[in-house]
């Protein structure tokens, strides 16, 4: 059965990656939500559908909600958690279950060694209103939803050509120190064809045997 699958924060370069992924192997319509359309490219036009909004405003963000099978939020703000309450808010409303969103590594503080502390260095670990703290902030409000999210917590992001990534849970310590922005598309693409398995659960996410005090090309 086809979907409609909105994504939110579309013109990103992860987002960007999962659209492709998308478009190539289903037949799910796409619904690109984002602040500037005109940086949206268009591959197919009869599934991908652009909306101009802002998801601080309820009043962009309602009807594209309401309309969505699945939402994919792809979002970098200062004012993330705010973000997260008006998407979980609008999804419980209209019983829109599936979310995959994209946090950060480092919010749980679950990266050990040197390269969690060059990783709290860079971000603000332990710090309230840090990057760091803010997302935390918002992925606590997603755990605290009815809704049937996946958390993904990339490791640093890389543009390499490839797709190879492995998993780490919630509570494990998080391995590696880079991947793929092609990765963590296809992973949501992964995510968003078969939901059920990944529901309610919170992935770290990263290359294997990337090990380091930091990332290579840093």
């Amino acid at each position: 059965m086809t979907k409609e699958i909105l994504i939110l924060g579309a013109t990103g370069k992860i987002a960007g990656h999962a659209i492709d992924a998308l478009l190539a192997n289903g037949n799910d319509e796409l619904l690109l939500f984002t602040r500037h359309p005109q940086n949206m490219k268009i591959i197919d036009e009869n599934r991908e559908t652009v909306i101009k909004g802002d998801v601080l405003n309820i009043a962009d963000l309602e009807p594209a909600i309401e309309r969505a099978d699945a939402v994919y939020a792809n979002l970098r703000n200062p004012e993330i958690t705010r973000q997260a309450k008006n998407i979980v808010s609008l999804m419980e409303k209209y019983a829109v279950k599936p979310l995959v969103w994209i946090s950060s590594i480092g919010i749980y503080d679950e990266v050990p060694g040197k390269f969690g502390e060059w990783n709290n260095e860079m971000l603000g670990g332990g710090q309230k209103d840090s990057y760091l703290g803010t997302y935390r902030s918002a992925a606590d409000v997603i755990e605290n939803s009815t809704l049937d999210y996946t958390i993904i917590r990339p490791a640093w992001l890389t543009d390499k050509d490839e797709v190879d990534y492995e998993m780490t849970a919630k509570g494990e310590s998080f391995k590696g120190t880079e991947v793929s922005r092609k990765s963590i598309g296809n992973f949501v693409a992964k995510i968003i064809d078969d939901p059920a398995p990944y529901a309610r659960k919170n992935f770290g996410v990263n290359k294997p045997n990337i090990d380091g005090d930091k990332p290579a090309w840093y």
